[in-house]
């Protein structure tokens, strides 16, 4: 690229990073202005189109250079204020650059540094997308149609139960994708599904549950929420089959992730299958289904949803956190009839959930503009995935890479006792990610498996192999 980038109005001269393009060559400039401190903290940057002017390129090419550092850290954009560089970002001396987040692809051993304290420079922390390809021309141009056709009374306090629109487009949506029996009075929409287990919580004290059996394996936010709530959360067994739901005890209730375990990354089995549904109809329990990540599934045809079982037993829970973003704050929950008036009544008078964003999302559904997202991050978190377990049987043969045939997550076996000391190599890397003893039920009891559960759909796309790479160093 036989170019030198102008000036950006903070008297700082950029030079390029050589090939990979403009835009790529514009995103490592300014990451290296920022790593290497010429530009300080607090530091705000021209506007998109300023700088594009400057550089005599495309508007979006800069805008999109913008994200990408948001993306990572580097950058802050806020409404009103402009992009700024974060505070807090770690930086080098001038000539002491290490490797960026862009380089060229293929993981290349190279000696261990220790970073300093701060954010990391690479996550593979689970449970979140690649946050910059949030489709957001497409969810713009689903906004401007729902605004533009909405009703005025649309715009008022709402049902509690959520807009019309959206459960009416989530009930086609889910029983064409996820095979749920569904109408619009049993949806109710969410702020999350942290927001739908205190929906739960408040109709199961009232029906006299006080035990809610969970994973061996989980996310222990949801089980503290449980306990807060005044609820005691015993461990399922977890054996070669998966989670064990042939005898929860005396629980009144099971959290389970049935299409694809979070962490472990097996579907449930069959039998398994059958035999909570067998147990909710027999004692009257409930079922809560987290269906986290349905919608990716790569190497065969998805496995439907647990509620379509028994849709009387069987409370399904989404959200639109893995498939578009979690900071929308949407999910929503399909209730047996019987519980769906209680569960409007917990959750109060009023909405909870902004109502241009329900209608945005009901348009974005009813448009195809939803399906035509999902069938493409399908695609790109597949090469990612293909990507991430090349990598490691090149560099880390002794290491295996499991649950892999769904969802935004692998899990890696590492030698005996060896968990603790990857996860310690990987802060010195700036690599943050789990180990699997993170996501272990404190009262679980199950063989201890050594391994890190790695979230290959976080990082954007630019520092995926500036990420793989550091993933491969320091595995053993």
């Amino acid at each position: 690229m036989a170019r030198s980038w102008a000036t950006l109005g903070v008297d700082l001269h950029l030079e390029p990073t050589g090939s990979g393009g403009l835009r790529r060559g514009l995103t490592d400039a300014l990451r290296d202005a920022v790593r290497t401190g010429r530009l300080a903290p607090g530091t705000r940057l021209p506007s998109s189109r300023s700088l594009a002017t400057d550089l005599g390129i495309a508007r979006n090419t800069v805008a999109e250079a913008y994200a990408d550092l948001v993306a990572e850290g580097w950058l802050t954009a806020r409404q009103g204020s402009g992009t700024r560089v974060a505070t807090g970002v770690s930086s080098t001396p001038s000539g002491q650059r290490g490797r960026t987040a862009s380089s060229p692809s293929g993981p290349v051993p190279a000696a261990p540094r220790r970073r300093e304290a701060g954010r990391p420079a690479y996550s593979l922390v689970p449970g979140f997308p690649d946050l910059a390809a949030f489709p957001r021309t497409e969810w713009l141009k689903a906004a401007r149609r729902a605004l533009t056709t909405a009703p005025f009374h649309a715009l008022g306090y709402g049902d509690p139960r959520g807009s019309a629109e959206l459960r009416t487009a989530l009930a086609a949506y889910l029983a064409r994708a996820r095979g749920v029996r569904a109408t619009p009075e049993t949806v109710l929409i969410t702020a999350g599904f942290s927001h739908a287990l205190g929906i739960l919580g408040g109709v199961l004290r009232a029906r006299g549950v006080r035990t809610v059996a969970v994973e061996s394996y989980g996310l222990d936010v949801y089980w503290q929420l449980l306990r807060d709530a005044g609820f005691t959360t015993p461990a399922l067994p977890y054996d070669e089959l998966g989670t064990d739901t042939r005898d929860p005890g005396d629980a009144g209730a099971v959290l389970l992730t049935p299409a694809h375990q979070f962490p472990m990354g097996v579907p449930l089995h069959p039998d398994r299958r059958a035999a909570v549904v067998d147990w909710a109809r027999r004692t009257g329990g409930l079922v809560l289904e987290d269906d986290y990540d349905g919608e990716f599934r790569y190497d065969r045809q998805p496995v439907g949803a647990l509620q379509g079982l028994d849709p009387d037993h069987v409370v399904y829970l989404g959200t639109a956190s893995k498939s578009l973003a979690p900071g929308l704050r949407l999910g929503w929950m399909v209730l047996p009839p019987s519980l769906a008036e209680e569960a409007a009544s917990a959750k109060g008078a009023t909405d909870t959930v902004g109502v241009m964003e329900q209608l945005t999302l009901a348009e974005f559904l009813t448009s195809g503009a939803y399906d035509r997202h999902v069938r493409s991050a399908r695609l790109r978190y597949r090469r990612r995935r293909d990507a991430l377990a090349t990598a490691v049987a090149d560099h880390a043969p002794e290491v295996r890479v499991t649950g892999i045939a769904a969802g935004l997550h692998a899990v890696l076996r590492l030698p005996p006792g060896t968990e603790q000391s990857v996860v310690q190599a990987a802060v010195w890397q700036g690599l943050a990610l789990h180990g699997l003893s993170y996501h272990r039920h404190p009262q679980a009891d199950t063989e201890r498996l050594d391994a890190l559960v790695v979230g290959y759909g976080t990082p954007p796309d630019s520092a995926w192999a500036g990420t793989l790479e550091a993933l491969c160093r320091v595995l053993p």
